[in-house]
């Protein structure tokens, strides 16, 4: 588990650039970021502005170009293939939009995945436990083609979440999802972090969704240009990603 007083993650003048020459894009620019035990933080910006590149590098899933990533207080610069990989599957989470549940495993073999993948036998009842945490109770046996889209993505939590794991990453979680399904998702999010001190650092566009966590960064051009509280509210968010809309067309 993260120390006291140790980042969950940490990104310092982290730097990715795809390309080379005159055709490099630099996606990230030197960007420093702490993301503490317990918090949850969403990460706004335009297009192109550089939140999946952010989130990405910071979970091990792409390398940086210059700069570094610690997660749970381990650089993860020098490490090979193999030993982030399994860094990854015991430190982190991720949930993605489209939710990436494999079809021909029921609820509960898609949540014990990552424990079997990292040669982990599931304590008894974990599994069913966990579902029943994210409000699937009884669904244990469903396929996901059994189950709707907003029960889909609760599974997906739950497998994010059956390792306990360092950091939470969430790639637009509620996109996919109507208005009601979102707002539970949203919810189980929330719970994780005030009853479990669960880590999360969340992606998306929607300020309604922003405004359920601790704090926002704001990216433009691959650089954080402000930060709010989540308590500011959607309406103030919003103003603040129009600014950075503004200001990447003005450049």
């Amino acid at each position: 588990m993260t120390d006291h007083g140790t980042p969950a993650v940490e990104l310092r003048a982290a730097t990715r650039t795809y390309g080379t020459g005159e055709r490099a894009v630099t996606a990230l620019d030197r960007v420093d970021a702490r993301f503490e035990p317990g918090t949850f933080t969403a990460v706004m910006g335009p297009s192109g502005s550089g939140k999946s590149t952010l989130l990405h590098c910071a979970a091990g899933l792409d390398r940086l170009s210059n700069g570094e990533v610690v997660i749970d207080g381990v650089p993860v610069g020098g490490m090979s293939e193999r030993a982030l990989t399994r860094l990854r599957r015991s430190r982190v989470g991720f949930v993605f939009q489209a939710f990436n549940l494999v079809p021909a495993l029921t609820a509960a073999q898609n949540v014990a995945l990552p424990l079997r993948l990292a040669r982990r036998r599931p304590e008894p009842g974990a599994v069913a436990a966990m579902l029943a945490e994210v409000g699937l109770a009884g669904r244990e046996g469903h396929r996901p083609s059994e189950l709707s889209g907003g029960q889909q993505q609760r599974v997906a939590i739950a497998r994010a979440l059956v390792s306990r794991p360092a950091v939470l990453f969430a790639d637009e979680p509620t996109g996919a999802l109507d208005a009601a399904s979102g707002a539970a998702v949203l919810r189980l999010l929330r719970e994780a972090v005030d009853r479990h001190r669960q880590t999360i650092v969340m992606v998306t566009h929607d300020p309604l969704a922003a405004a359920t966590a601790d704090r926002v960064l704001f990216l433009a051009d691959g650089r954080v240009f402000d930060e709010l509280p989540g308590a500011a509210g959607a309406e103030r968010i919003a103003l603040h990603i129009a600014h950075a809309q503004h200001t990447v067309v003005a450049r």
